[in-house]
């Protein structure tokens, strides 16, 4: 697989909750910080996201906002408004006028995965997505955004596990935007799949995770000098290419450790490492613990 299709089967992210929130009139409710990624996707009307000290941000029909990690916020009718501070809940929401048909409707949520590797999934995203209409028109992500407003218009059998598959398919889809491009906004992986030259030693690593790779034997996959190569790549991915193969090989084992099964030497082998003595102390190096005692832990 290539290196993002890596690092979802890993995170196996999934819609943990999904539920519609309308409002009629005017409204404005405050939800206080949670760490979950979260999702809204705006299917009729209008409405004003604010975060602190940042000016409030429209969302309009055919919208998609995720946020990796949700800080708190506001979400009203109109900008300005007082907001009353409530619980996230998992069931349907009504905001304001309680009779008559809403004046905006959506789609919102959170999403889950495995949680021994969530920084994996932070260290993909930048702090929020917004794609409005307009950039999502006539591509995969409308259609999705249609599909899933259509199952939610409809009460047809096996209706929830199709909500749950689309929803999955539109944060894979969300991950390769287009617009994500390396300007800053992004961190990591995203950012160095974009990069020709990276691109080739980042699927280099992927596909042979066991291999004896040095910076020179990837800086010549990528074509360039040794110098230039290290340069640009913790420029772009945040850390240095031998940091990064060892980041991944403990993300693998960690996955391992936490699905049990296998032996320390097997794991050790898998991921490139000539011993198991080699491996537990790479591993306790990392994260503090021998691994042993992490899948206890995890376990527990």
């Amino acid at each position: 697989m290539d290196p993002l299709s890596d690092i979802i089967a890993l995170l196996r992210p999934r819609a943990a909750v999904s539920k519609p929130i309308s409002g009629r009139g005017q409204w404005g409710v405050r939800y206080a910080a949670y760490d979950a990624p979260g999702f809204t996707i705006v299917l009729s009307g209008e409405a004003w996201l604010s975060f602190d000290e940042e000016e409030p941000l429209r969302l309009a029909p055919g919208d998609f906002l995720l946020l990796p990690t949700t800080p708190a916020f506001s979400l009203s009718s109109a900008p300005g408004l007082r907001c009353e501070t409530v619980e996230p809940r998992s069931d349907a929401v009504r905001h304001g006028e309680q009779e008559g048909d809403p004046d905006f409707i959506a789609l919102g949520g959170s999403f889950s995965y495995e949680r021994v590797n969530a920084p994996l999934l932070l260290s993909l995203l930048p702090e929020r997505i917004h794609i409005p209409a307009a950039e999502g028109k006539a591509t995969r992500l409308e259609q999705l955004i249609k599909l899933i407003a259509e199952e939610c218009a409809t009460d047809h059998p096996g209706g929830e596990l199709m909500l749950q598959r689309l929803l999955e398919a539109l944060l894979i889809e969300t991950l390769r935007w287009p617009s994500l491009r390396t300007d800053g906004s992004a961190a990591g992986l995203l950012n160095g799949m974009r990069d020709p030259a990276l691109a080739r030693a980042l699927q280099a690593i992927h596909g042979d995770v066991r291999g004896s790779w040095t910076v020179a034997r990837l800086a010549g996959i990528a074509g360039m000098s040794r110098s230039a190569f290290s340069g640009r790549f913790g420029e772009v991915m945040g850390c240095a290419p031998i940091e990064y193969l060892a980041r991944w090989r403990i993300a693998i084992a960690k996955e391992e450790l936490v699905q049990g099964g296998k032996s320390l030497d097997r794991i050790a082998d898998e991921i490139g490492y000539e011993s198991a003595s080699a491996f537990s102390t790479a591993f306790r190096r990392r994260l503090g613990c021998p691994p042993g005692r992490f899948a206890r832990e995890v376990a527990a």
